[in-house]
């Protein structure tokens, strides 16, 4: 190996400076070294940091492919929950949230932000209802509620009403309170 760093060297002397060498050197060695440890089952082991924080978070090569490869997520309340259903309870705040604050008035923006949002509701309660692993979190209970209410309200009103403003600032406040809890 020594002789292919010494060719390397001799070649690129006449024209590089040597700080530019060692960085040519830096490039090429790095990725070998991670490449030997990987094939010989080398590990990176972490630093060991002082301070508490650090030493909570899984950091590093190893955090990352088990990240990675994990199905399950923490949330910001240190909850860990599927990755799946947070993935999917998201897209329901998110869409459901546009839908509605869109304005009425724009019929062709309003039903695009509809199907948007049913769309991501269907999906969300076919993957997600009734399984025992959410339906006690405050997220799965909260966007419950807002679906419900949104049902209930054009069940009875019609498909095409208008959804009145405390209705819709129910259905906001539920979904911000699912989205804390996620």
């Amino acid at each position: 190996m020594c002789l292919f760093f010494d060719k390397l060297q001799s070649k690129s002397s006449g024209i590089l400076s040597t700080k530019e060498e060692a960085t040519r050197r830096q490039l090429l060695v790095s990725p070998l070294v991670t490449l030997i440890a990987f094939n010989c089952g080398l590990t990176v082991l972490p630093a060991l940091a002082e301070d508490e924080e650090f030493q909570d978070k899984d950091e590093g090569v190893a955090g990352a492919f088990k990240s990675l490869f994990d199905p399950n997520e923490k949330t910001k309340s240190g909850k860990v929950l599927p990755k799946d259903y947070l993935k999917s309870a998201r897209e329901v705040v998110k869409t459901l949230r546009e839908s509605v604050k869109e304005d009425p008035n724009d019929m062709s923006k309003f039903r695009r932000t509809a199907d948007a949002a049913k769309e991501s509701i269907r999906e969300y309660l076919g993957g997600w209802r009734g399984q025992k692993s959410v339906v006690n979190e405050e997220s799965y209970v909260m966007l419950e509620k807002a679906i419900r209410s949104l049902a209930s309200f054009y069940s009875k009103a019609g498909p095409s009403a208008p959804l009145p403003e405390e209705i819709k600032l129910e259905i906001l406040d539920d979904l911000n309170k699912a989205e804390e809890a996620l």
